[in-house]
């Protein structure tokens, strides 16, 4: 067999017995590395050590994986101004994220006879987020609903990694000023504006 050293420096070709010899000198694992070469290659390490190795670098990989999510919003063609402004603050958070969205509108009853209604709002949805995603699928009727994906700019990817770093930045903080809570600082804020105006007065 061809045997690596433990530090990955060529010991050579070796009969098995002085393999096995090696790694209990070494008080070190024989692990076939390479079992269809000619020889076959082998090395002398803690094995144990390198699949808790393996393991960790296959999580780290996983965690660092992107899953891309398509998120769904509905909406209704005669939607009230606040529930508009709401719906388009979870489309912008998804889009933020990385995430698809596709946006449903319902029809019930006399307005489906009113497509025009939904395709002005999809239209003015995808407008008030053009600076976060894009159109990727364009409005279409699926019986009683008109459905329209939007995608984002920003890749899943970016979007976690954003995330993660925004995350970090705030332990940071928080660490450098461990005695000022949230609270402390909301209070400090609502005092200084009125003491604030008072001397611009």
């Amino acid at each position: 067999m061809r045997l690596v050293g433990p530090s990955g420096e060529q010991v050579g070709i070796v009969p098995l017995a002085k393999a096995l010899e090696l790694a209990q000198e070494y008080d070190l694992d024989l692990v076939e590395v390479a079992a269809n070469a000619r020889p076959p290659v082998c090395k002398l390490m803690d094995y144990g050590k390198f699949k808790y190795e393996s393991a960790m670098k296959a999580r780290e990989a996983r965690k660092n994986q992107a899953h891309t999510v398509i998120k769904e919003m509905k909406l209704r063609p005669k939607i009230d101004p606040h529930d508009y402004d709401t719906k388009k603050g979870h489309v912008v958070r998804f889009l933020k994220q990385g995430d698809k969205v596709k946006i449903t509108i319902m029809f019930r009853g006399r307005e489906q006879s009113r497509p025009e209604l939904g395709y002005r709002l999809l239209q003015r949805l995808a407008e008030d987020v053009a600076d976060l995603g894009f159109v990727e699928s364009n409005p279409k009727q699926d019986g009683r609903n008109m459905i329209m994906v939007l995608g984002p700019h920003k890749k899943k990817t970016e979007a976690m990694a954003e995330a993660r770093q925004a995350q970090e930045a705030r332990k940071a903080e928080a660490k450098a000023n461990p005695g000022k809570s949230q609270n402390a600082a909301e209070t400090d804020a609502d005092v200084e504006a009125p003491a604030q105006a008072a001397a611009e007065a």
